[in-house]
């Protein structure tokens, strides 16, 4: 290799020949993260302030020899490049190298509030370089360059103020044999780093700053940042790629006393906050918790947070008398807290604007009396304690209702399924909310078939909305469109070939980006019905610019009508649910656990009947599943067994 560095062997000790034209950086960061695209149990993807980097939630280390190959002593002139953003002053480690058989610290990289130091084993015991007056704990990034040389070192910090330290030389014969090198850490959670690492790198023989600095943007100066931080595109800004839950907290001694109780975290902006599900959970089974009887069958459920409030339940049902039921957690059970009229619901979907908590419920049919579809918007009412009727639209045999925000403007879109003269390709719509009327407003229609199904989902600055098409009048094998934002409306991404599509469910694991359909029958012109049909999950490849088949669910989705995703600690599941196989809709639905390369497997097997609906969520009592019966005044809520 042209650039690689060749220290030569004399005498049992390394006298490297280093030519500053030949150095090249090692980047040790690179080999704690997630390789060929892979998740990496601990580590987690995070951008902030226009640039990502690394959470770790566990020690992550490897051994000393992968980069120390042709001689296993540590370089006695070097410089170590740090980018970072943390909001912690108390002491953590950003590396250390620790020699295992003696459980010795070799060296170590740590700071703390106005101080960051380097703390080496010497003949004369252990000894310190401190650096007075550094502050990093601020919540911005910061780059900082230490480098060693003879008596003399100096800390450059974004590529501004420089500290120098004149003492004792760095040791010429520090052996790294039998050590390992551990990146954020002393390999114990004690001083374990909690914020945002973005670049780690060790240079022998040179100091860093002057390849690097100036530099256009001297906070996120560049030597060997990893390929997965560069990528694009990303996440948002402060957001973090798992599930957040926020509570308060910060640095690591907080990080470690809560994650034995159970929670996890994330950096936000400024704010060290702790999120998470408990670390360590397996799913062990699955058991029944509660019987919901009720007032009719019930097409879909939303499970829902009203901050201050509590945890409520939607529940689409058939019956437009008492219509559909809002459901209250109260004492680890669900009691009816509100009906409210509804024409043969078929979904709810629950949204806030500001602080106003709404619910709007997917009408399929219009009353007896004037047959006029419309859908209806509800909003809390903190006074009354429920569901008032807010604002009305007209739909056509609604099946769907999608949520969310583009650049802090708030948007509903509408799946309309079917005109009353049983044509299936329509417009289904998208409305926008407007601050000045308070009303919700047509912002856009886009041409569907049949559609039973929106999905809106981000990934890095782009915006997507997947359209599930199930019949286009003659046949339920038809394309399913994905949609891109792009100046102000959604355009045409990507066609998928799907068979009766009920359902798209959007889920991140580490980096990667899948989509699951389900599938739900195969039907041609006045044919029979084909139920045994794969459903399948496709991934987002960033090169393609598209997403690719990754997995079939073979045979086992029998009118698959709705996947969810879901996750416990460190591991990743998907249950599916199944509604009917053309005889009986008296079935198991199937709990899937992600295997890494093998993809999902099946593990769990739940009896269902007439299955429409899964939804999970967790609670102080714990994690559950809950699952609405389309053939049955039935719901069932199941409770998750961990370890």
């Amino acid at each position: 290799m042209e650039n690689e560095w060749r220290p030569k062997i004399s005498g049992g000790r390394c006298f490297a020949q280093w030519h500053l034209s030949d150095l090249f950086p090692l980047d040790l960061l690179s080999h704690s993260l997630p390789q060929g695209g892979h998740a990496l149990s601990g580590v987690h993807t995070v951008q902030a302030e226009g640039a990502r980097g690394v959470h770790m939630t566990s020690p992550l280390s490897f051994p000393s020899s992968q980069v120390f190959v042709n001689c296993l002593m540590f370089p006695h002139e070097f410089s170590i490049m740090v980018t970072l953003k943390t909001t912690c002053s108390k002491r953590e480690y950003l590396l250390s190298v620790v020699q295992e058989e003696k459980k010795q610290l070799l060296l170590g990289l740590r700071f703390s509030e106005e101080q960051l130091q380097l703390v080496y084993h010497s003949p004369r015991g252990r000894e310190r370089l401190s650096f007075q007056r550094v502050w990093l704990a601020d919540g911005h990034w910061h780059t900082l360059v230490l480098a060693l040389s003879g008596h003399h070192a100096s800390l450059t910090l974004d590529c501004g103020v420089t500290l120098e330290f004149h003492d004792r030389p760095f040791p010429a014969d520090l052996s790294t044999a039998g050590s390992r090198i551990h990146i954020g850490s002393r390999k114990l959670w004690s001083g374990m780093f909690s914020g945002l690492l973005r670049q780690l790198v060790l240079l022998p023989g040179s100091d860093a700053t002057r390849r690097v600095c100036p530099a256009g943007n001297p906070r996120l100066a560049e030597l060997a940042v990893p390929p997965v931080l560069k990528d694009l595109p990303g996440p948002p800004d402060d957001f973090c790629t798992d599930v957040q839950v926020q509570d308060g907290g910060s640095c690591t001694e907080v990080m470690v006393s809560r994650m034995q109780k159970g929670f996890f975290f994330f950096i936000h902006g400024n704010t060290a906050l702790i999120s998470m599900l408990k670390g360590k959970e397996h799913l062990d089974y699955v058991d029944g918790h509660q019987d919901l009887y009720t007032s009719s069958e019930t097409y879909g459920l939303e499970v829902f947070q009203i901050p201050s409030v509590g945890l409520f339940a939607a529940m689409a049902h058939r019956s437009s008398k008492p219509g559909s039921g809002i459901y209250r957690w109260r004492d680890g059970r669900f009691e009816l807290h509100q009906n409210i009229t509804t024409f043969e619901a078929h979904s709810w979907k629950h949204f806030i604007i500001g602080n106003k908590v709404f619910l709007v419920v997917s009408n399929s049919r219009g009353p007896v009396s004037s047959g006029k579809e419309a859908s209806v918007i509800y909003k809390w009412s903190d006074k009354k304690q429920k569901f008032l009727r807010y604002q009305t639209l007209e739909t056509y045999s609604a099946r769907d209702w999608e949520a969310f925000h583009i650049q802090n403007q708030a948007f509903l879109a509408v799946a309309n399924h079917r005109k009353g003269n049983g044509e299936h390709k329509i417009n289904s719509v998208i409305y926008k909310w407007n601050p000045g009327t308070r009303a919700f407003e047509v912002n856009q229609t886009i041409l569907t078939s049949g559609a039973y199904d929106l999905e809106f989902f981000t990934v890095g600055p782009y915006h997507f909305l997947a359209v599930a098409n199930a019949f286009d009048g003659t046949s339920t094998s038809i394309d399913s469109t994905i949609y891109i934002w792009l100046r102000g409306a959604f355009q045409h991404f990507q066609t998928i070939r799907t068979f009766g599509a009920t359902d798209w469910e959007m889920f991140r694991i580490g980096d990667r980006v899948f989509l699951a359909v389900a599938n739900g029958h195969m039907l041609y012109m006045h044919g029979k019905s084909l139920y045994a049909i794969n459903s399948t999950i496709y991934e987002l490849d960033l090169n393609a610019q598209m997403f690719l088949r990754f997995q079939d669910i073979v045979l086992v989705c029998l009118f698959a009508v709705d996947w969810e995703f879901f996750t416990l600690g460190d591991e990743h599941f998907l249950v599916v649910a199944n509604s009917y196989n053309g005889l009986s809709y008296s079935l198991n639905s199937v709990i899937y656990r992600w295997q890494g390369y093998e993809g999902f497997v099946p593990i769990h097997w739940l009896p269902t009947i007439g299955c429409s609906d899964w939804e999970f969520f967790s609670t102080m009592e714990g994690s559950f599943l809950m699952y609405s019966s389309a053939r049955q005044s039935f719901t069932k809520v199941f409770k998750l067994k961990t370890r």
